[in-house]
């Protein structure tokens, strides 16, 4: 039984996606938020931007770092979750709950390069030996 929900994919940067249909909701992992530490702000963008797959989209700043935050696939950004401009520390208590950004899916072939669950679990278990 994986700790990661099996309906996301991951990527190696550590961030989730969820998609339903063409929307995508991303977030950062459990794995993150715990490499990361209290977090104390995020960085999003503006809804309508557009983010190719890859690319930084924003960035999270810890009580230990600042670390930026990539498109798991490309997209036009529909909603921003406001809640983390006052409670950042949502990110900490909940990963899965806390997302961060929804998007218009433009990339979709970019799917097929995610982690399913149980790979990024290995992938995450080979990183921390």
């Amino acid at each position: 039984m994986t700790m990661y929900p099996a309906e996301y994919k991951y990527t190696r940067e550590h961030e989730w996606i969820h998609v339903n249909g063409g929307t995508a909701t991303i977030g950062i992992t459990e794995f993150a938020q715990k490499q990361l530490g209290d977090v104390v702000f995020v960085e999003l963008p503006e809804v309508g931007r557009t983010v190719e797959t890859g690319r930084d989209f924003g960035t999270v700043e810890s009580v230990k770092a600042v670390s930026e935050l990539f498109m798991p696939v490309g997209g036009k950004v529909i909603e921003v979750n406001a809640d983390l401009n006052d409670e950042p520390e949502l990110l900490n208590s909940e990963p899965y709950e806390a997302w961060m950004i929804k998007i218009e899916v433009s990339d979709k072939a970019a799917l097929k390069g995610l982690l399913s669950a149980d790979q990024y679990e290995k992938y995450v278990a080979s990183e921390a030996e």
